[in-house]
């Protein structure tokens, strides 16, 4: 299975004067185009859509967004307002209608998709509280034999001292790194919300945070190479091979 994964594009509203507002639109529309043009069987966005979590910024979001051709599957992140996103995508059947959660389980693939909510409103650092962590558990316990792809905003471990401290509460943190140990069967864990690409082992498993797709707030990628081309990472998952993932310039070679 071929994924697609961008996250933190933090879009403004069209009408907005900051210059930020048409780079960032530029760079998630490059993104669509190239990820169209590599055919993945699915695309997940990893929270921070826009930046205020304003009806407008989601209308210009959907607008970005409506060529891709794969589905999209996304999760909230801190800078996401939740009702705003479920009026946004209220099309998207996966999406809880109700409820304090945007979490998920996807079942049309050989590989799982779970997508996890570690957002609270008001609040910039992650959340796992216990209704979040029995309903993961549950999830995973249900298919113990099926490869799982986990997906969240927040990374749940620190990244040198960039981001320490990622979680309010550390317990919860430590409490979603136990959760995904007693799992054997999850291959992997995509993040979001630092802006900066990072590939470790976690939880007993493969945890990988990617780069901002807007290209303004982005961290840790040689400019040189990139010069100012969005970034978004592709990820193939198989039992042979578990998760191998790579970063793609949009607007590149094809490879």
């Amino acid at each position: 299975m071929l994924v697609a994964q961008i996250s933190d594009t933090h879009l403004l509203s069209p009408e907005s004067d900051q210059p930020a507002a048409s780079l960032r639109a530029d760079c998630l529309r490059r993104c669509v185009a190239d990820i169209n043009r590599q055919q993945p069987d699915a695309v997940i966005f990893t929270g921070d859509t826009v930046q205020h979590g304003q009806p407008e910024e989601y209308a210009r979001l959907r607008e970005l967004l409506a060529p891709l051709e794969a589905p999209l599957y996304l999760v909230p992140g801190n800078r996401d307002a939740k009702n705003e996103m479920r009026t946004a995508f209220s099309d998207y059947s996966y999406l809880p209608a109700s409820g304090e959660f945007l979490h998920y389980a996807i079942e049309d693939y050989d590989t799982r998709l779970v997508g996890i909510d570690s957002t609270l409103t008001g609040e910039r650092k992650g959340r796992f509280c216990e209704i979040r962590q029995a309903w993961l558990d549950k999830m995973l316990r249900a298919q113990p034999d099926r490869q799982t792809l986990l997906f969240i905003h927040h990374p749940p471990f620190d990244v040198g001292d960039h981001y320490v401290g990622g979680y309010r509460k550390p317990e919860e943190a430590e409490a979603l790194e136990h959760i995904v140990e007693r799992h054997p069967q999850v291959v992997g864990m995509l993040c979001g919300h630092v802006h900066w690409p990072v590939e470790r082992e976690w939880g007993a498993t493969q945890a990988r945070i990617m780069p901002s797709v807007a290209v303004d707030v982005r961290k840790g990628i040689d400019e040189t190479k990139a010069r100012g081309r969005p970034i978004y990472l592709l990820h193939r998952v198989s039992r042979a091979s578990g998760l191998v993932s790579r970063p793609r310039v949009a607007d590149a070679e094809a490879s």
